[in-house]
């Protein structure tokens, strides 16, 4: 009996949270009409909507665009992020922990205090309207580097010692034996990386000023723009068609996410 209830609040739940991703769904196959009667659920199931996006703006550009900069993006953050880690989880140096202690306290500072600073940069580099201005900020990141060095502390102080032993460098440690057995954090780490670089709208927009690169974020926005009545069929299509590879990236790798989040933290 427990156990029915528990299932029933939990999928009443689920069916609210999701509500609003299913009502989008369900808009973009809608007619004007439809719309306009605040149906919930399609009369008759149309295509138009679709086609009106792809005609609208280049929506298809904007995806690759998005695609390119989160996979730069979280490549970067994965690579720095991890050097960074290893060098305060095994590297032992003066004044260690006071110099990690600063890096973490960067979490205090909201990312909206550094934009302009960073647009500064970006601008006297000549990056404007360029994949390093959308990509190269986000490498470094306080969060990432916490995160891998709570697992990396959780490696067997024997297995560094051991490498030693054999005559492996620090690098070579690194990648046979760190990366491996951090795996899971890796991937936790990947996804929350390149959804929040896909979901990025105000940098873009900043350090963009035409099409060439600008991410898909932006093009839903001049796609409301561009509709004077703002058909929001076609608008909840261009919704439909970004939020697609998220949900696909979340269902891949729920699993990970949720070992990652969790396994660093005990030791």
């Amino acid at each position: 009996m427990r156990k029915t209830i528990l299932y029933t609040l939990l999928s009443l739940a689920a069916l609210v949270m999701f509500f609003p991703i299913l009502y989008a769904f369900s808009v973009s196959f809608m007619t004007s009409e439809d719309i306009l009667n605040r149906q919930v659920i399609p009369t008759a199931p149309t295509l138009d909507n679709y086609r009106g996006v792809l005609e609208s703006v280049p929506i298809l550009h904007y995806l690759m665009n998005s695609f390119i900069v989160a996979s730069t993006a979280t490549l970067g953050m994965l690579l720095v992020s991890a050097l960074a880690a290893f060098i305060f989880a095994f590297i032992p140096f003066k004044g260690r922990q006071a110099v990690f202690l600063l890096f973490i306290s960067t979490l205090l500072i909201p990312w909206e205090a550094t934009m302009i600073p960073n647009f500064l940069t970006i601008q006297s580099l000549g990056w404007m309207n360029n994949y390093l201005a959308l990509t190269v900020p986000f490498f470094a990141l306080a969060f990432g580097t916490f995160l891998l060095r709570q697992h990396f502390k959780t490696v067997p102080h024997e297995l560094y010692e051991a490498a030693q032993v054999e005559g492996l460098s620090h690098f070579q440690f690194f990648y046979k034996v760190v990366v491996p057995y951090a795996k899971t954090s890796f991937v936790t780490l990947g996804i929350f990386g390149f959804l929040t670089t896909w979901n990025m709208y105000l940098w873009p927009l900043l350090v963009t000023t035409n099409d060439t690169v600008r991410t898909v974020q932006i093009g839903l926005r001049r796609l409301q723009a561009d509709e004077v009545a703002t058909n929001w069929g076609i608008v909840m299509a261009g919704v439909v068609l970004v939020i697609i590879p998220t949900l696909i990236l979340l269902a891949a790798g729920q699993k990970q996410l949720q070992k990652g989040l969790t396994k660093g933290a005990i030791k």
